[in-house]
């Protein structure tokens, strides 16, 4: 979808913008359900980039240790706890500048998502960046999406990271799907950027052919000793006016409400979901963030009459689109 297509919609009274939001997810998502999806750091801190939000960074004196790699035993106990608590898809995510194939680091991993895979769940992972071969390595393990988020606009990438480029993420997008692994991608608002940014954030998302099978949005949860630590609370209705747009923008994707959830009431909640969100991360943490509870989650959708998705670990890639013009990350096929 384009810019100004975006922007027409975002500009609508909100009201207007929920009631076509609204329509593309019933005709899309007509059975009421809500992906839970639990996160797991498997390897915090030490990371080499400069991500202007992330205390992960060794850069900044957030606080966040840096950390070895869990240990198999331990992944698959947090795995196991996730599935027993309703987690249908489990995702783990390491603090590195990419894997490459032959290293142990990268054969650990390969050899967690192999069990992992087992448990009956879908399985996601954010390692950084990764070539062909990498790509293809993690999608015979089993792995069914990987998670690289765009962040932002492009222009106004370079503000937010130094240590890789925009084109940097297009190209790690592109080698995910052409392994035939899913892809989730979407971005975070409140990084100091405007709403141009956001919008043409979305562009980019929303050209991907395939499309991303589900799209993150999140809310900065600004890390004290990071460059963003004094930034603003992203408005909730802003939050509430990006799902809907990305719930039509990508209709068939899932629309997951993320990180900034701790700050949100159960009432903005409801009003994501209502304007096209349908999968949350699901549990006490999100990396190195809070996230609300169990059992405070279980409550609100009971209350909101809303069931929770089953788990589809045989789950195929969205499909590349052969009407649609090619993208920075499209799949490369020749159409």
């Amino acid at each position: 979808m384009t810019y100004e297509n975006l922007l027409a919609l975002y500009q609508l009274p909100l009201f207007d913008l929920i009631d076509q939001s609204r329509a593309v997810h019933k005709e899309h998502w007509s059975a009421g359900e809500v992906q839970l999806c639990t996160l797991l750091s498997i390897k915090t801190g030490g990371c080499s980039e400069d991500c202007s939000y992330c205390a992960q960074s060794a850069r900044y004196k957030s606080g966040v240790e840096a950390e070895r790699l869990m240990s198999k035993e331990l992944v698959m106990e947090r795995a196991l706890q996730a599935r027993a608590t309703g987690s249908t898809r489990f995702c783990m995510g390491a603090a590195w500048r990419g894997v490459r194939m032959g290293t142990q680091r990268f054969e650990q991993v390969l050899d967690i998502v192999g069990d992992v895979a087992k448990l009956g769940m879908e399985v996601c992972v954010t390692l950084g960046e990764l070539g062909p071969e990498e790509a293809s390595a993690l999608k015979q393990a089993g792995v069914t999406a990987y998670n690289h988020n765009v962040d932002t606009s492009p222009e106004h990438y370079p503000n937010i990271v130094t240590t890789h480029t925009f084109e940097d993420r297009l190209r790690t997008i592109r080698h995910a799907q052409d392994a035939g692994m899913s892809v989730c991608c979407g971005g975070i608002l409140g990084l100091g950027e405007t709403i141009e940014d956001r919008l043409k954030m979305l562009e980019v998302i929303s050209s991907f052919n395939p499309q991303p099978e589900s799209i993150p949005i999140n809310a900065l949860m600004p890390m004290p000793g990071t460059p963003l630590a004094e930034n603003a609370q992203v408005d909730p209705l802003d939050l509430v006016r990006m799902i809907a747009v990305t719930r039509i923008a990508v209709p068939k994707a899932k629309v997951r409400l993320s990180a900034g959830r701790t700050m949100l009431s159960d009432e903005a909640q409801s009003l994501c979901f209502y304007a096209g969100a349908n999968s949350i991360f699901y549990g006490d943490k999100l990396l190195t963030a809070k996230n609300p509870a169990v059992e405070k989650d279980r409550n609100l959708l009971a209350k909101l009459g809303l069931g929770t998705q089953l788990p589809n670990p045989e789950m195929e890639a969205p499909a590349c689109d052969p009407t649609q013009e090619s993208s920075p990350a499209c799949c490369g096929c020749d159409h």
